[in-house]
Parts: structure tokens; sequence; C-alpha cells
């Protein structure tokens, strides 16, 4: 029998899918959080990092498998030079992320969190306040959506967005102009007009070295004036100190973040409390549907690959054969 290390326990819902080829195990009960890897033959990639010195305690490792869209907690060059395979879960989280990103618009144009603020204030102090006069907050139909990526997630947003009446521009130049048209999105040429134009921004792509602190001073000056800042994708795509200033001098109407850098965000960070600032921890695809798809599709590629067929979604498919020609040994 092959053994598939999970982070976590693991659920029997979860275990009949895979009982008559594998059994599960994890580190659960051992303070080491690694106990058990050296038997694994496949990895559910949850939070932890994997790097060199993990790789090296698994041996038997064929394949490990992100359980959502993000792999950048991967040592991606590290596993292919082991032939390890590594996939992740692009389409799962693809839904309750964009509902994420659309529910933040809409907390932080019409100012939930200050309006109940104010409302629980005044029953509180038994105070009158004319709360319906004071209440300062934006509508979104006919307001530019500018998103910063149109891969699947921002593609859904698109969806969503045009649906409410927001006119929809997006800065890609990764995906084709027949994509664009498909979608009804508007290409913008680039990342500086784009920002320069939206009403509200939000950031839909991967974590690297090139989109690292992407939203920077720089970017968020070129940002429209009073506009609105979202991002779901990863906290390492934003400068914080910057967004504190962007914030601090009015610049930005609020922002709506569901990740941070790092996560959990400290407790002294100054984009915690504020009145125009919503922020989630990361819980974007933890949706009751949504946490089961990103296990299952995961699941469903290391079954695939402990069967010796090749995975969907391969990072490194450059060293699926070798990885096809250790599975092989292992039948003979």
């Amino acid at each position: 029998m092959y053994k598939i290390w999970f982070e976590k326990s693991v659920p029997d819902d979860y275990r009949r899918h895979f009982e008559s080829l594998a059994d599960g195990i994890s580190p659960v009960g051992h303070a080491d959080r690694w106990h058990n890897l050296e038997h694994a033959d496949a990895v559910m990639a949850g939070g932890n990092r994997y790097d060199a010195t993990c790789m090296e305690r698994a041996p038997k490792l064929l394949i490990i498998a992100r359980t959502g869209i993000g792999y950048d907690k991967v040592d991606i060059a590290a596993a292919s030079a082991r032939h390890i395979a590594v996939v992740n879960a692009p389409d799962a989280p693809t839904v309750s992320t964009a509902e994420q990103a659309i529910a933040l618009m809409f907390s932080v144009a019409r100012r939930l969190k200050s309006v109940e603020s104010a409302l629980n204030a005044m029953l509180e102090n038994g105070e009158a306040r004319n709360i319906w006069g004071d209440y300062q907050a934006l509508e979104l139909q006919n307001k530019r959506l500018g998103l910063v990526g149109l891969g699947r997630i921002g593609g859904h947003v698109s969806g969503v967005a045009r649906a409410i009446g927001m006119q929809v521009a997006a800065y890609d130049p990764y995906v084709s102009d027949e994509h664009f048209a498909a979608l009804g999105v508007q290409r913008a040429q680039s990342l500086e007009a784009l920002l320069g134009e939206a009403d509200v921004v939000s950031l839909h792509l991967p974590l690297n070295k090139a989109t690292y602190k992407l939203m920077n001073a720089r970017r968020f000056a070129q940002m429209k004036a009073s506009a609105v800042f979202i991002n779901v994708s990863r906290g390492g795509h934003v400068d914080e100190a910057a967004l504190v200033a962007a914030l601090d001098s009015g610049r930005l109407f609020g922002a709506g973040l569901d990740v941070t850098d790092p996560e959990p965000p400290l407790a002294g960070n100054p984009l915690l409390g504020r009145h125009n600032v919503v922020i989630t921890p990361h819980v974007a695809s933890a949706t009751i549907v949504g946490k089961r798809r990103l296990v299952m599709h995961a699941l469903e590629q290391v079954l695939q690959t402990l069967r010796g067929e090749v995975p969907p979604h391969l990072i490194n498919p450059e060293v699926w054969d070798a990885v096809r020609a250790r599975w092989a040994e292992r039948q003979g």
C-alpha cells in the first residue's frame, strides 16, 4: 500500500476515496510536524513550507499536491532535482475566492464595518446620532474595476462585476486578446494605465520575484484618488507600509484584504482596526464546498500519480518521465 501524508488528521470522508490504493498518515499526536514523512509516497500540502531539507526526509516521495492554486511554499527546483512531481488545484478555489473579492468590494464601498460600529455605539450610549446623514458610501454600478491578472479567479470576478453594472478592464500580458474578448473585458496596455483609471483595483496573480511587493508607494500613487483596493491573492504582493500611507493620506477610499504579510497579521499591524479597511484571515477559499473541492482536486491527482497516470496540473512537467520511471520500478 502507498502512503499519503497529510499535514493534519485524515478525515474518514476522504479516506474512503483512496483506501483501496493507499493508507493515510499524518504527524498528529507528535511534536515533530514532519513525523511519518519518511514513509510518504505522496504529500497533501496545505500551509507548510516544503524545501530541500523537508524533501530529504521523504526519499520515497513521488508527488507533492498543493490543496490550492498557489505553490510559492514549495521549492519547485528542489522537488524537480529529486524527481518529485508538484501539482496544484487551480480550478478548486475559483468561485469561492472570486466571491470573496466581490464581498470585500461591497463591504469597503458601502462602509459596512464603520456603519455597524456607529449603530452599536449609538445603541450602547443611548445617544441620538444622524447615521444616515453621516454615512458616506459608494455605488459600484458604472464604476470601473481594474483587475491585475485575468486568470480563472480574475475571469470569474469580471463576470460578476459586469453583471452588477461595472465596467471591467484588466492588465495581464500573459493572456490572449481572444480571452479578453470572450470575457468582455477591456485590455489595459500597462499596469500604470490600469491603476490610473480604475475606481476599484483587485489583485489576482501568482506570487513570485516579479510580483513581490508589486503594489508599493509608486503604484499606490498611480491609483485614482478615492479608489478601493482589494487583495485576495497573496500578502507578499503588497508593501503594507505604503498601503497604510496611502490610506492615511486619504488617497484611497478603503481596502479589503483576505491576505497579509505575515499571516496572521501581527497584533500591532496599523491596518487593523481601521474604519475603512476590512481584513479576513485568508479564508477566501474556505467555503463549505470550497474546502472539500480543494482537497479532492489535489487528492485526485495524487491517486492518478500513484496509478502511474500523468496528473493534469503538473507545475514541473519536465520531470514526469523520471517520476513515472520511479513509479514503474516499484511495480516490479
